[in-house]
């Protein structure tokens, strides 16, 4: 069966995107270059970035696309290729990846949620902002740097 992702214009998405190592630091060893890659993406491939964490080895956000644009997987596509372009290559590479030229920093996949309605926006927020929270690497979400919770609180 053939996975099918959501195709809806001008829509509100959940994200979580993946390192394939867990357990390393690599997002927020270079989270500047993730920023800047996102920037860059931004700019020639608009969406709004409702809230978003950057956690070591993972990521969350919520994003709205333009109302006429539903490609979230090429906005993915050219964030984890840009930041790969932008960091060494010390990753062990399996010989699937070495075979299709790809690094081995990035699970293949992503999961992304359509937002449904206000609640479940707010539930999405919130579960973004407390992951750090959530995963103990702090005890109040204010606390976690890379964090859109800030934006919400300046």
């Amino acid at each position: 069966m053939r996975y099918r992702r959501s195709n809806i214009t001008g829509a509100t998405y959940f994200f979580t995107v993946n390192l394939a190592q867990r357990g390393t630091t690599l997002l927020v060893d270079y989270v500047d270059d993730l920023r800047e890659v996102i920037k860059k993406t931004k700019q020639n491939h608009t969406f709004y970035i409702d809230a978003m964490v950057i956690m070591p080895d993972h990521l969350h956000a919520l994003w709205t696309l333009p109302v006429d644009d539903a490609d979230f997987s090429t906005r993915w596509s050219l964030i984890k290729t840009g930041f790969s372009r932008r960091i060494q290559k010390v990753e062990p590479i399996s010989a699937s990846r070495h075979s299709k030229s790809e690094r081995g920093i990035w699970q293949r996949r992503f999961w992304e949620h359509l937002i449904k309605d206000k609640r479940d926006y707010q539930n999405h927020v919130t579960y973004i902002h407390n992951n750090p929270v959530k995963h103990g690497f702090v005890t109040h979400a204010s606390e976690w740097p890379w964090s859109s919770l800030h934006r919400r609180l300046g």
